[in-house]
């Protein structure tokens, strides 16, 4: 039986990721094998790993998870491909947002063909592991939803992580004015990135300062509807990404949809289609409009140590994992199975 290194988890709680060798996975008639290159952290891995909110848990087990190895952020070359699939091949470059099947903390991972993209030459496989869940959400909260015009002013709640910062980017080819918050530790990776105003947090509260924003982008729903409308301007809409499920679920889902049917200030929520703009983002990597901020990379080893300092908020940018080399590599015949 060949086996891989993995990051695993068999209860939930902040601190259970270990290393584990564990069996290379098969692919079905639909999947393929992925030989993992880099991957990245998201905010749900970290909830996934907690079993928190609740809903994590209705989805993958109540007492303890059904699903061992995270990772949802891959880039990596496919090893072997099932037989109905039929627009990959061993050796293509690919990566991808892969949700659906999570299994990216690992050397190998089965996915089915659809949960993945070409990857453009023009980044490394650590840029596009940066990539996928981020950038997808930042395309789709910004554009799909949130309507982005030319010249508006923009604010980002959360800017310091992989959201923001594709987000300001993003923001910024609209001509857009774009202020970003979090705390203190990240306002000059901000700046670099590409925000015209920082806002520390701890220091100022932007929801009581005045200003009025055309466009809100919130990856943190951490304060109340009232707050939010006030900063709004009066066509003004707000997005959520992500952050506190209650709030979310009750302010923005129920209240904010109450609230948009009878005034002119919207509020409305993401609802992820993983992969679905990667198109749109390959074509601003190949032009040079965008270019992930990148965390690290840190080695494989470090992975659990990693996803407990994205836990205390430490990160800026996309913390990656490059998966790298073992000692003994797999040497998995790349056939079609």
């Amino acid at each position: 039986m060949q086996t891989m290194n993995a990051a695993v988890y068999h209860e939930y709680g902040t601190d259970v990721l270990q290393l584990e060798e564990v069996p290379v996975p098969v692919p079905g008639d639909d999947e393929v094998l992925l030989k993992v290159k880099a991957v990245a952290i998201n905010d749900w891995d970290w909830q996934m790993l907690q079993g928190i909110p609740f809903v994590n848990r209705m989805i993958n087990g109540l007492k303890k998870p059904k699903k061992t190895i995270l990772g949802l952020d891959v880039a990596g070359r496919i090893e072997a491909v099932g037989r109905k699939v039929t627009h990959f091949q061993p050796g293509d470059a690919v990566y991808g947002d892969i949700s659906e099947f999570w299994g990216g903390f690992a050397e190998y991972v089965c996915v089915k063909a659809t949960g993945l993209v070409a990857k453009p030459d023009c980044i490394t496989f650590v840029e596009a592991a940066a990539t996928p869940h981020a950038a997808t959400l930042a395309v789709q909260g910004l554009i799909d939803v949130g309507r982005i015009g030319k010249g508006q002013k923009v604010l980002i709640n959360g800017a310091g992580g992989g959201v923001g910062t594709f987000g300001v980017q993003i923001a910024k080819l609209f001509d857009t004015e774009v202020t970003g918050v979090d705390n203190a530790g990240k306002l000059d990776l901000m700046r670099s990135a590409g925000f015209d105003r920082v806002i520390d947090y701890r220091r100022q509260d932007f929801t009581a300062t005045g200003k009025k924003y055309d466009l809100i982008l919130d990856t943190k729903t951490n304060r109340p509807l009232s707050a939010y409308l006030r900063s709004l301007t009066p066509d003004g809409v707000y997005v959520t990404v992500g952050g506190n499920t209650g709030r979310i679920l009750g302010q923005v889902l129920v209240g904010g949809s109450l609230y948009s049917l009878f005034n002119r200030k919207k509020l409305r929520l993401v609802v992820l289609q993983p992969n679905k703009s990667l198109q749109y983002v390959n074509d601003l990597f190949k032009s040079g409009k965008i270019k992930p901020v990148i965390d690290g990379p840190y080695p494989f080893p470090e992975l659990p140590a990693q996803l407990q300092r994205f836990g205390r908020g430490e990160h800026q940018g996309k913390i990656v994992i490059e998966v790298g080399k073992r000692n003994q590599l797999l040497q998995l015949e790349s056939v079609r199975i």
